[in-house]
């Protein structure tokens, strides 16, 4: 177990993602932070539920981290649904209407608003899941063997 001491601090966005994983745990949903489905981008939360169905979960930590991503549109085509997540204080206003909305801090979540179903295509559906799979085991091969080269 780790001493408290060497536990990493997180960021901001981090804390929401923590919380929001933690809340989709509940709802049998096994998640990713930071997933790159493909480079150049990065999915704060990517969800998998027990359907098989994918969330994307962007968080924002305040009005400037919001306002200085343009590129979360790219997002919405690796998820049948798109949430943001943010904590109690943030104006909500602000985020766009038509996509999900999770409030959340460092130890759980509320889904608001359910982000509008888009179902990925097939074969969309099939490479997402594969990658999904393939950076899940690889962070788990990364804690086990950690002076592995990748």
């Amino acid at each position: 177990m780790q001493n408290i001491e060497t536990l990493p601090t997180l960021m901001p966005g981090q804390l929401l993602a923590r919380g929001v994983c933690r809340h989709l745990k509940a709802h049998d949903f096994v998640t990713l932070e930071e997933f790159t489905p493909e480079r150049g981008k990065r999915l704060d939360v990517m969800a998998l539920g027990p359907k098989g169905e994918f969330w994307v979960i962007e968080c924002k930590s305040s009005r400037v981290d919001f306002t200085s991503d343009a590129k979360w549109e790219g997002y919405l085509e690796w998820g049948d649904r798109y949430f943001w997540a943010v904590d109690e204080a943030f104006p909500t206003e602000l985020l766009p209407e038509g996509t999900g909305l999770i409030i959340a801090d460092s130890y759980d979540a509320e889904i608001l608003r359910m982000g509008p179903e888009t179902k990925l295509a097939g074969a969309r559906r099939k490479a997402v899941l594969q990658k999904f799979a393939r950076h899940a085991a690889a962070r788990l091969h990364r804690l086990r063997d950690p002076e592995q080269v990748f």
